[in-house]
C-alpha cells in the first residue's frame, strides 16, 4: 500500500506554505506503508495537468491532499469538491478565473472518500482541535480535491481521496491578528489522517 500527500507552495505573498512543511517533515513510513510526499503549484492550469501525472506515476492506494486556509482555526476534513474557479486574487501564474468550470460536461461535484468523520474523532482523541468543512471554497485547493476525484472516477481507479486544510503557523501571524496552529501539531494531525485513511 502507497500513500501519497500533497502540500502546496507558498502563495499570497507568504514565505511558507504550512501544508507544504507538515508534509515533508512526515515519516517515509507510516504503520509500515510508505508514504509520497509531492509539492504542488498554487496554479490552477497546473494542478489540471501536474496532479493527475503525479496520481498515474506514483498509483497510490490513498491520496490526501492538504493546503493553507488562513484565518480557520483548527483542522479541517473536506467533505466535498465542486466543479467551480472562482478567485478575487491571482494564482501563482498570474491567472484569475471567474465563474469557470474546472473541466466542461463534468459532474457539479464529488464527495471524499476519505474517512471523514473518523478522522475527526481520531484528531479530537488525541487534543488536536478539528472539524469537517463543507466548502473547500473556489480556488486552488477545491481545483486538487476536483482534480484528483475526477481523475479517480473517469480512470476507475480504487484509490481513495480527499483534502485537508490546515491553519496559518505562529510565525506566519506575527503581523495580523488570525488563529494558528503549531507546526508539529499540523505534522501530527496529517500523520493520523494517514494511519486514519489506511485502516479502511
Amino acid at each position: 500500500m502507497r500513500v501519497l500527500i500533497t502540500g502546496f507552495e507558498p502563495f499570497g505573498g507568504e514565505k511558507i506554505n504550512p501544508s507544504w512543511e507538515a508534509v515533508k517533515d512526515l515519516p517515509e513510513k507510516i504503520d509500515g506503508v510508505k508514504v509520497l510526499k509531492k509539492e504542488l503549484p498554487v496554479s490552477f492550469k497546473g494542478v489540471k495537468e501536474k496532479l493527475p501525472q503525479i496520481i498515474n506515476k506514483t498509483m497510490p492506494d490513498i491520496v490526501i491532499l492538504t493546503g493553507q486556509a488562513g484565518g480557520r482555526t483548527n483542522i479541517t476534513i473536506e467533505r466535498v469538491a465542486i466543479n467551480i474557479m472562482d478567485s478575487k486574487k491571482e494564482d501563482n501564474d498570474g491567472y484569475k478565473p471567474e465563474d469557470e468550470p474546472i473541466f466542461k460536461e463534468a459532474p457539479a461535484a464529488y464527495f471524499s472518500t476519505l474517512p471523514i468523520k473518523r478522522i475527526v474523532k481520531a484528531l479530537r482523541n488525541n487534543k488536536i482541535p478539528a472539524t469537517i468543512s463543507n466548502s473547500a471554497g473556489t480556488y486552488v485547493c477545491n481545483t486538487a480535491m476536483y482534480v484528483a476525484l475526477h481523475h479517480i472516477a473517469i480512470n476507475n481507479l480504487n484509490i481513495k481521496a480527499g483534502f485537508i486544510h490546515v491553519p496559518y503557523i505562529p510565525e506566519q501571524v506575527l503581523e495580523k491578528p488570525q488563529p494558528s496552529m503549531s507546526l508539529e501539531m499540523i505534522r501530527r494531525a496529517l500523520e493520523i489522517a494517514i494511519k486514519e485513511s489506511i485502516k479502511g
